[in-house]
């Protein structure tokens, strides 16, 4: 199937092929005519699967055929700044053919800017939930003329608390409107806000729901907490390495884990909630230009973050919440890519990497790494002891990195 076949302009077909994609991914093939049609939908889908542009062609095709308004007609909603900032440079990209326009919402930078861009008058308004409220606050935004609303990445907005702000903007808008939820998982809660905020839903499961993308090729390290930064740098060395995402789980963590690539000579930066808007958008483009070849992020960047060529998702710590271990391997192998995903786990972490593997339906290979495996009463710890026989066991050299996949 082509993307012409959709029912796409010619315009948006030809900015499409622009940006490097012939053909449509299994969502968009499902989400475009149903967006198109302007029904309700909910869709679940991984990340890198994408549905941002399975919402943004058919939305942007469906704006280019009205009239020309001063207040928005589309709004898309999304929980981090960086997943906001990318959203709105797609929907530039993709409408670079058609007389639609869009502005983008998020904080960390003055509102005086953003008020003059609201005021002149715009088609497509991207925002995160907080900066929006502040604009409706001040009656410097107008939600009146709302369309079609897209609640994306609608799990991580329940996660980082912004359930209630995301009540608050659904009852600014028109009660008939389409309504459109993207997102990995369906909690209760969001399902609840979905029966209220959509009338005949149609619903699409890309994939399994919560499972990581088949190409990703998974294992797990078995390391002493102590001697995971040593660990880590024998990763990076690895001549296979190419750009690489660490996750660490707090913000002291990642900044410190930078100072330590550095003396190691690896070029690397960090991405977190206390960094400015300025130094999270000057990161991300070095990474992005291969200026640093390591990023290491707090899970702010595990959803939304879209890097093309990142070969590795390590991750330093193993996350609390099991879901948040799909979405931060979800940021390599996009695109119909293959890409690695590596977990340094401690003894301590045994709890962590059950339920990863309880999540993801199998277990992960478990891989030894010549000197680096955990003393054995340390590996007892957890009962890890018990856990390690069961799985492929391989003994790990220094040379060539290798990982399974997971089928």
């Amino acid at each position: 199937m082509q993307f012409t076949d959709l029912g796409l302009r010619p315009e948006l077909v030809r900015a499409v092929a622009a940006a490097g994609y012939a053909t449509p991914t299994p969502i968009q093939e499902r989400a475009i005519p149903v967006v198109l049609e302007r029904r309700d939908l909910i869709a679940c889908a991984q990340t890198g699967t994408g549905k941002t542009a399975a919402f943004l062609l058919p939305m942007l095709q469906n704006l280019a055929g009205g009239a020309a308004a001063r207040h928005p007609r589309a709004l898309v909603v999304t929980p981090t700044r960086e997943l906001a900032a990318q959203v709105g440079e797609m929907a530039k990209q993709y409408a670079r053919h058609l007389p639609v326009r869009s502005t983008v919402l998020y904080g960390g930078v003055g509102m005086a800017q953003q008020k003059r861009r609201l005021a002149a008058g715009l088609d497509l308004l991207v925002s995160t939930p907080g900066r929006l409220l502040d604009h409706l606050g001040r009656r410097q935004a107008s939600l009146g003329s709302i369309e079609t609303v897209v609640l994306d990445e609608a799990d991580r907005m329940l996660d980082m608390g912004f359930l209630p702000d995301v009540r608050r903007i659904l009852a600014a808008l028109p009660a008939q409107r389409q309504s459109l939820f993207f997102s990995a998982t369906l909690p209760d809660e969001i399902e609840g806000l979905i029966r209220r905020s959509t009338a005949a839903p149609v619903l699409i499961e890309a994939t399994r729901r919560a499972t990581p993308v088949s190409k990703i090729r998974q294992v797990v390290h078995p390391v002493a907490m102590t001697r995971k930064k040593e660990l880590l740098c024998r990763l990076l060395a690895d001549a296979d390495m190419g750009q690489a995402l660490v996750f660490t789980r707090t913000k002291a963590r990642a900044n410190q884990l930078v100072r330590h690539l550095e003396r190691s000579r690896r070029r690397a930066v960090a991405i977190h909630a206390n960094k400015s808007q300025a130094a999270r958008t000057r990161a991300l483009a070095h990474f992005r230009s291969g200026a640093v070849d390591t990023l290491v992020a707090t899970d702010i960047a595990a959803r939304g973050l879209d890097v093309d060529g990142i070969s590795h998702v390590i991750n330093f710590d193993l996350p609390h919440v099991a879901e948040d271990y799909v979405h931060r391997i979800g940021r390599t192998a996009r695109a119909g890519r293959s890409g690695a995903a590596i977990a340094l786990a401690a003894p301590e972490e045994e709890k962590q990497l059950a339920a990863i593997e309880r999540l993801v339906g199998q277990p992960i290979p478990c891989e030894h790494v010549a000197g680096f495996a955990p003393a054995p009463a340390a590996a007892a710890t957890g009962d890890r002891s018990r856990r390690v026989p069961r799985m492929r066991r391989r003994r790990r050299g220094s040379g060539r990195a290798t990982t399974s996949a997971v089928g």
